[in-house]
């Protein structure tokens, strides 16, 4: 079954499913601390949070596409706990550390089996990985720079309604985060002007400006005068990088670290280091210039990003992003026509650890399916 016919289905339907699939069955097994979980084991408690979702006061007034998403964001928000869950050794309490940031890879995973569409499964992901964080924006230094980041990640509504039937499905009389915690997290987003959209900058360049300098003034506005473009390709071998740029920005010049890898005769996995440098050098050479030019290598993780966009950011470039991301049977049928072909099980590895980039990074992204 695919996600077009699954999210056809009743609720009730869709559990069933679910429940037949390996990943729900670790679930089953799968202990909880009973001081926060009474009730017992993870998917018990998943199926509650589903009922909750469908008994919360604004369920009709959403869209069939935010109610899927929030019921698989119900399904999936603890599919992780069986690969992080362990017993404290000072309390001997169960606990199950960094959940929620492996429950995002793994759900990432079962979405793109499941066909999902590449927009809707990083809406749901992202909401995974941040299921838990209303409960704690009263411990944050600054709590106006948490909703306001997120407000670029995720709907502040969606991501509210989840936590209160997060909280609501369970069995125990003392809940260690009550539900005026929540209140407050919908309270203040509301007042800063993100509940329902992403918080308005006055500018793009304002945006990127904010988020490359660890959150600075919010209010700043940067002088917007670009010296270049830069578009940054991201996807992994397959993906059609090489044929998207020839058909959607063939007049620009191109710094390849595949082609780089040809010129000096090194293999991918071989040491990287001279093929950084010399991609690094003529990067600087279009950017001194003020010579809009396009970037394509993998750029599949967020750190390997980040160093690459600081140093476009250091010459006054506008970065544009571009991730491709294709079907899993396309992108091997694309790499076998490549004329230095990737190991199918290398594309396999890359994909179940990609990080898609997202508007925190870039003044412009794209998402081409």
């Amino acid at each position: 079954m695919n996600w077009q016919q699954l999210i056809q289905q009743p609720v009730s339907d869709i559990l069933h499913w679910v429940e037949i699939q390996p990943w729900c069955r670790a679930m089953s097994a799968c202990l909880q601390d009973s001081e926060w979980h009474a009730e017992g084991d993870v998917w018990t408690h998943t199926k509650m949070v589903c009922e909750e979702l469908r008994r919360l006061e604004d369920w009709t007034a959403l869209t069939p596409r935010q109610q899927s998403i929030l019921t698989f964001t119900a399904i999936l928000h603890d599919v992780a706990k069986p690969l992080t869950t362990e017993l404290d050794p000072e309390t001997g309490r169960v606990r199950t550390p960094k959940h929620a940031v492996k429950g995002e890879i793994l759900a990432r995973t079962i979405l793109r089996d499941l066909e999902c569409d590449l927009t809707t499964r990083e809406e749901i992901c992202r909401l995974v990985r941040y299921h838990g964080r209303p409960a704690f924006l009263l411990e944050r230094e600054d709590p106006i720079q948490e909703l306001v980041r997120l407000s670029w990640l995720l709907n502040h509504r969606l991501l509210y309604l989840f936590a209160l039937a997060d909280t609501r499905g369970r069995d125990t009389d003392c809940m260690s985060r009550p539900e005026e915690n929540l209140h407050y997290w919908k309270i203040m987003a509301e007042e800063a002007g993100c509940f329902d959209c992403s918080w308005p900058f006055p500018s793009d360049h304002a945006r990127f400006h904010y988020f490359q300098q660890d959150q600075g003034e919010l209010l700043y506005s940067p002088h917007e005068k670009y010296a270049c473009t830069v578009t940054m390709m991201s996807g992994v071998p397959g993906s059609g990088k090489d044929t998207w740029l020839s058909r959607h920005r063939s007049e620009l010049p191109v710094v390849s670290l595949d082609e780089i890898r040809g010129e000096l005769e090194i293999d991918p996995t071989d040491n990287q280091g001279q093929v950084a440098q010399e991609a690094q050098e003529r990067c600087r050479e279009y950017l001194r210039s003020g010579t809009s030019f396009a970037f394509n290598a993998t750029n599949t993780l967020r750190a390997t990003r980040s160093r690459w966009i600081r140093l476009f950011a250091a010459y006054d470039a506008r970065i544009e992003i571009v991730y491709l991301e294709p079907p899993l049977k396309t992108i091997l049928k694309q790499n076998k026509l490549r004329s230095k072909s990737v190991p199918t099980d290398v594309i396999e590895s890359l994909i179940r650890r990609v990080e898609p980039p997202t508007m925190l990074e870039c003044h412009s992204l794209s998402y081409i399916e």
